[in-house]
């Protein structure tokens, strides 16, 4: 993990950035397309988007302007709880490639499990054909739990290649992070900085102090130090550029045991065993 461009290699051998731009939240036009720009300018590579979002327009349109070739960007969507289910799901993927103006996704995945709707093997099914018709480099999931991905597991062609959850000092899910090494699936994580509740945690403060950063960086370093692709949002340049700023330093093994020492198993986002929206 030596700069912005540094990769994972998923199970399937496509590789994919440890580190890169959540839009979560960020608002479809100007907004979206300049926080994009920004990150791709300052050396992200890869972006993340959810047709839920409302914002895969913009997303697009700063691809197409940003000058970076496509083969060099690595671009996530996922497929919204109303639209699970074979069919739906085909005709939703084709509908977020329409609006990111592209031929493929390098990523595309189930955005809830949604247990209520009971539609997640079909929907998988649906991404299996589409990654075997070579439209989605890789598949995978989004705040599945363990029993979420066995589950999967046990019907699947295709093992899913990445779970991205929501994942922070506060809710550090050693568990099902064990659990994903075990299979072979990359955990990413979303709110890395617990929408910024973390920032003044003392101890972070402490250990930001010893090596001359923000908190904010060292929750992302230490993200990656336990092997888990994140994705912070931003909508300032400067905060997208300071976000990136992680490649320099390392934390000590004692600092990170401290860090992942403030789990209380706490979530800012719902409980996907209990989130059933669509």
């Amino acid at each position: 993990m030596e700069s912005l461009q540094s990769t994972t290699t998923l199970h399937n051998g496509v590789k994919m950035p440890w580190f890169g731009l959540g839009v979560f939240k960020v608002e479809e036009g100007s907004e979206v397309v300049n926080s994009v720009l920004a990150a791709i300018k300052t050396g992200y590579r890869s972006i993340d988007t959810a047709a839920v979002y409302g914002n895969e327009e913009g997303v697009g349109k700063a691809i197409a302007e940003c000058g970076v070739s496509r083969e060099e960007l690595f671009i996530t969507s996922k497929v919204w709880n109303a639209d699970q289910g074979y069919d739906e799901t085909i005709s939703a993927f084709e509908e977020s490639l329409r609006k990111l103006q592209l031929d493929y996704l390098d990523l595309y995945l189930i955005h809830w499990p949604v247990p209520a709707q009971g539609k997640y093997i079909d929907t998988w099914k649906a991404l299996e054909k589409l990654y075997k018709d070579g439209k989605i480099r890789a598949i995978g999931v989004s705040n599945f739990k363990e029993h979420h991905l066995q589950d999967l597991i046990d019907q699947a062609e295709v093992k899913p290649m990445v779970n991205q959850v929501e994942y922070h000092p506060r809710l550090t899910q050693e568990s099902l992070h064990k659990f994903c090494k075990e299979h072979q699936i990359q955990l990413e994580a979303w709110s890395p900085l617990m929408q910024g509740q973390l920032l003044d945690e003392p101890t972070l403060v402490e250990i930001a102090q010893k090596y001359n950063k923000s908190t904010a960086q060292i929750i992302l370093r230490w993200d990656l130090q336990n092997e888990v692709v994140t994705i912070p949002k931003s909508i300032k340049p400067h905060r997208i550029e300071e976000n990136a700023n992680i490649f320099d330093f390392t934390l000590s093994e004692d600092d990170m045991k401290k860090i992942s020492s403030l789990n209380q198993d706490k979530r800012v986002g719902p409980d996907p065993d209990e989130f059933n929206l669509v």
